[in-house]
């Protein structure tokens, strides 16, 4: 399949696409930057070999960046809380600091390495992979392993 099909298919499925991401999304401006970003990544991997094989990988695509913008969105905000009742966390940043050291004893470097970029540098998985010299897949095991050796040291500074 040439990049002109790849194009024409798009603006073939567009209308169907727009849908999907609205259902999922519930913003039109969000739904047409999924669409965006789902054309830019399929160009961008060279065109698939047939055109249900492209319309497959569109809307799968389209599905996964979807879903990665409503996890990106599910912050809460403070005032829903009760912040009397709220555990009391260090009060500067140099006990903020000493408790991430002590929450990440036992990081290996790499670990350590995708854990700052992802939680103080916003990186995304595929930014790391690249600057890493790494698969996406890795990146995302290796951040799997630092949350739940973190969630571990956690659980042993509550006992």
């Amino acid at each position: 399949m040439k990049t002109d099909s790849l194009t024409y298919l798009f603006m073939a499925l567009r209308e169907k696409l727009h849908r999907s991401a609205l259902r999922f999304l519930r913003d039109d401006e969000e739904a047409k930057d999924a669409l965006q970003d789902t054309f830019f990544k399929l160009w961008k991997n060279g065109p698939p070999d047939s055109e249900s094989e492209a319309r497959n990988k569109l809307f799968t695509i389209l599905k996964n960046i979807c879903i990665d913008r409503l996890r990106k969105q599910t912050t809460f905000p403070l005032n829903d809380y009760d912040t009397e009742t709220m555990s009391v966390m260090p009060d500067d940043i140099e006990d903020m600091d000493r408790l991430e050291r002590l929450l990440s004893t036992g990081l290996t470097d790499i670990q350590r390495q995708i854990y700052k970029r992802i939680v103080h540098e916003s990186m995304e998985y595929e930014e790391i992979a690249s600057e890493l010299g790494m698969s996406v897949e890795a990146v995302r095991m290796n951040m799997s392993r630092a949350r739940k050796r973190i969630r571990e040291n956690y659980q042993k500074l509550n006992r």
